[in-house]
């Protein structure tokens, strides 16, 4: 029967896990659940009553009753609760009984789902809430759930299985899931906002959270086309903050006409084999003088004369102008200083080339906003650098692949570096950085979609 799962295999998220760069000093993601909250209302069948039943019991309980409230003024309906149930799975018992849906507890291993023929959400419990909760916090627990929920809800608005066979141009698997996730950011801001009287996610235990998103996204490479394509990390980030910003009902009226997808498949045996990612030497030659040319065209549009600043490696983190990280833009001799022999190629080794050049392309955004006489210093100009680190994204975005331009995966590389650091969003004297990481990304966003007219300039 089919299912609308987070497809997770434990081994891909215990290697994310593994090859993750965290933030220096950040704490752990803190606790979700409320001292003061009431008892779970809902009942989880085949629950050991262990610690990460009672949180994904008192998150659903939650859920369904934002749905509850939320469901009525979005579809002119009541909510419907779920008449198959919750279900968790202890998948290391082989004498487990079998969720709906299912024909073996070995079913579900590494995963959660929601079946539209029983109507019931079912999860493993013993390798993958606790990953999810041991690697990105509860809110990630909270978030995958508010997510299989989300496809309880199109089922109620008669996005069915059945449907999406007779209209798959209508109802892509891409856009179903990418519906799942808005509906998962809508009731995240219910939460956030302070409405819910159990949960409580802090800016930290969020961006945290998304990282689960990131590890949930199809393999680089996929084709938006493929019959099970989840997204890429970028556009399921971009659903969930669409749904957290713009609330129920803007999800509901997702469509493959108002969407856009980055996800892009390979192209070229070279991208295939080396996973999208140029080696770190490669990427420089390519990257710093395709910025100044983008930089410098935008100059002249703007009527200003582009000084194409200097790249220069340094052997460490630059320190010319404050701490920016590995990546500086120097005012007094409007140069960009790069460390091309510690933290820089780490990160470009951890996360991928295009952390490399979102970095790069946000201190150069920071000369461009001196040339049109912006101020490079102060919140205004952390934002306006991210903004125009993602217009520069886009405008290579839209090139043909054959051309340098994005490779699979790039995208989803800007949105980690983009959560886990705040180097993107320092000002011209290392201060003034835009927190927290899911905000980083949403100023970037604008930029990749909306272009430089969004940034101000």
């Amino acid at each position: 029967m089919p299912l609308r799962s987070i497809a997770l295999i434990v081994a891909t998220a215990l290697l994310a896990a593994g090859c993750t760069a965290e933030i220096p000093g950040r704490p752990r993601a803190a606790k979700v659940v409320k001292k003061e909250a009431s008892s779970p209302t809902i009942q989880v069948r085949g629950s050991d009553n262990g610690p990460i039943d009672k949180l994904a019991a008192t998150a659903l309980t939650d859920i369904e009753e934002f749905w509850t409230d939320s469901f009525p003024s979005t579809f002119n309906k009541p909510w419907k609760p779920l008449t198959g149930g919750y279900f968790s799975v202890d998948t290391a018992d082989a004498t487990a009984k079998p969720p709906p849906c299912t024909q073996k507890a070995a079913d579900v291993e590494g995963n959660a789902f929601y079946c539209p023929a029983a109507d019931a959400v079912a999860w493993d419990r013993a390798s993958l809430l606790p990953v999810l909760q041991d690697r990105f916090g509860e809110a990630a627990v909270v978030v995958v759930l508010a997510h299989e929920i989300g496809h309880a809800v199109q089922n109620r608005m008669g996005i069915t299985p059945e449907a999406e066979r007779r209209e798959p141009d209508k109802y892509p698997t891409i856009l179903t899931e990418a519906q799942a996730d808005c509906f998962a950011g809508a009731f995240v801001r219910n939460v956030t906002d302070g409405k819910s009287s159990r949960l409580d996610v802090g800016a930290d235990a969020l961006d945290k959270a998304l990282g689960a998103l990131i590890t949930f996204r199809d393999p680089v490479g996929t084709s938006p086309e493929d019959e099970q394509a989840h997204g890429s990390a970028f556009d399921r980030v971009a659903a969930f903050q669409d749904g957290f910003q713009q609330g129920t009902k803007f999800c509901a009226a997702m469509s493959v006409q108002n969407r856009t997808f980055t996800q892009r498949a390979f192209t070229s045996a070279r991208d295939r084999q080396n996973g999208g990612n140029l080696p770190f030497s490669e990427m420089l030659e390519n990257v710093t003088p395709d910025i100044d040319g983008y930089f410098k065209n935008l100059s002249t549009t703007l009527g200003k004369t582009w000084p194409s600043p200097k790249a220069e490696s340094s052997p460490a983190e630059p320190t010319c102008s404050g701490d920016q990280g590995p990546v500086a833009y120097c005012p007094s001799d409007k140069s960009i200083k790069i460390d091309t022999q510690d933290e820089l190629p780490l990160l470009h080794k951890e996360l991928g080339d295009y952390a490399t050049g979102t970095l790069i392309a946000s201190r150069y955004a920071l000369a461009q906003l001196a040339t049109a006489g912006k101020p490079i210093e102060g919140g205004d100009a952390s934002k306006a650098a991210l903004c125009l680190a993602g217009a520069y994204t886009g405008a290579v975005f839209q090139r043909p692949q054959n051309t340098f331009g994005l490779s699979p995966g790039d995208l989803d590389e800007a949105v980690t570096v983009l959560l886990q650091f705040d180097y993107a969003a320092r000002d011209a004297t290392g201060g003034d950085a835009v927190d927290p990481g899911f905000e980083r990304v949403a100023r970037f966003r604008e930029g990749v979609l909306e272009g430089p007219k969004k940034c101000g300039l």
